[in-house]
């Protein structure tokens, strides 16, 4: 997971900090754009995310930011050890993503500083990555002790309540530990959300990036990043995996210390669909993963020719249109009953969930079968021949008798 190149990180470029907090308010102005493209303020008429926990895995969240005040828990951090003693975390990856989805803003009203998609909702920080330029950060990558921190952390979330879990964040190879975490957290209800991945630029067979975990798993939903003009960011993973995309180019957001930032990735692309994500359950609190991620789907705007491609899925997330789908889906309750109804917390009927035996072809065999049915056909219709004649026969002779 973490060795011979795989290192797991954000999958989001900072690029710049703003000027001084004083600049707060200047920077709901900045996030217009973003608020408009998600329909944002005709959601927030609907549901604003009270009472949904989301799991930001990531590198800590700031819980003193102005914008985040309130709304953060901090929870286990996976990475303890890798730094060395008295390291100070520096969160500004993690912080940065839950701005994005649950920034409330300050001051009058709240109407300064970040806003994020699900501005009442509450977010559990559970550690998992070390920004690029901790002491520890080699450490971390390297390390077998930190093989599994993704799939501990999802489980850790799930077990502390989360609703939705955001994951911004990316790495090349898959682990049997992390498919297992990511079926408990969808059969337990929990919505997985992650960043498809910034090699874009980095094709396989000419028009392909290479997958990203644990966005690629099947269960999760898979985020691309789009520029200002809704298209496909050069950056963003084009892919197979990818179900929906969401603007991910000079997104605002903050950072440690009452700092705001602007940025680029899917991370910032995930972090606003973990928001849609955060809403819907807020809304609809039984709603399951799968569900959650059709009317992310089905609600999408901006769709590519055909309806589907590689570069943004079904398309640009749109929070009012995706809560409008969700309540078509919502009124549907009815669920199967009876002795053959088999329980998704349950293993397969019989209590084997073992591997599935592959017979092997037998090639020497199918061709004597072959051979035998052949020659049993051939017997057949010698026998119908012969009956035929015989018939014939018998009908001459009897024409015979009666002349």
């Amino acid at each position: 997971m973490l060795r011979r190149g795989a290192t797991l990180a954000a999958a989001g470029a900072l690029l710049l900090a703003a000027p001084a907090p004083g600049w707060a308010d200047d920077v709901r102005g900045g996030q217009q754009q973003v608020i408009k493209t998600l329909a944002l303020t005709k959601a927030w008429r609907v549901t604003k995310g009270a009472g949904v926990t989301v799991a930001v895995l990531d590198s800590g969240v700031d819980p003193r930011h102005r914008d985040l005040v309130g709304s953060v828990r901090v929870g286990k951090d996976f990475t303890r050890g890798a730094n060395p003693p008295g390291t100070i975390p520096s969160r500004l990856h993690g912080t940065y993503m839950a701005s994005l989805i649950a920034g409330h803003g300050h001051g009058p009203d709240g109407k300064r500083g970040i806003i994020g998609v699900a501005p009442a909702a509450d977010v559990l920080s559970v550690r998992v990555i070390l920004e690029d330029e901790e002491p520890g950060f080699r450490e971390f990558n390297t390390a077998e002790r930190f093989e599994n921190v993704v799939a501990r952390g999802i489980r850790y979330a799930v077990d502390e309540g989360a609703d939705v879990i955001n994951m911004s964040i990316s790495k090349e190879l898959a682990t049997k530990e992390e498919r297992a975490a990511i079926r408990y957290a969808i059969s337990k209800g929990v919505v997985l959300v992650a960043a498809a991945g910034n090699d874009g630029d980095r094709q396989i067979d000419g028009s392909l990036a290479p997958y990203s975990y644990p966005a690629a798993f099947p269960g999760v939903v898979s985020v691309g990043a789009t520029d200002r003009r809704l298209r496909r960011a050069t950056f963003s993973n084009s892919n197979s995996s990818v179900l929906v995309a969401a603007p991910g180019v000079d997104i605002m957001g903050a950072g440690p210390g009452d700092e705001y930032w602007v940025g680029r990735g899917t991370s910032q692309a995930t972090a606003l669909v973990s928001g849609i994500a955060a809403l819907i359950k807020a809304k609809y609190p039984g709603m399951s993963p799968p569900f959650v991620a059709r009317a992310l789907a089905a609600s999408a705007t901006d769709r590519p020719p055909g309806g589907y491609d590689t570069a943004t899925g079904f398309g640009v997330v749109n929070a009012a249109k995706a809560l409008s789908v969700a309540a078509r889906l919502a009124a549907h309750t009815e669920t199967a009953k009876g002795e053959q109804v088999q329980d998704p917390d349950q293993p397969l009927a019989g209590g084997r969930s073992g591997p599935i035996k592959v017979i092997t072809r037998d090639d020497r065999r199918v061709t004597a079968f072959t051979a035998v049915a052949a020659a049993a056909a051939g017997g057949a219709l010698a026998s119908l021949a012969v009956i035929f004649v015989m018939v014939r026969r018998v009908r001459r002779e009897q024409g015979e008798q009666d002349a």
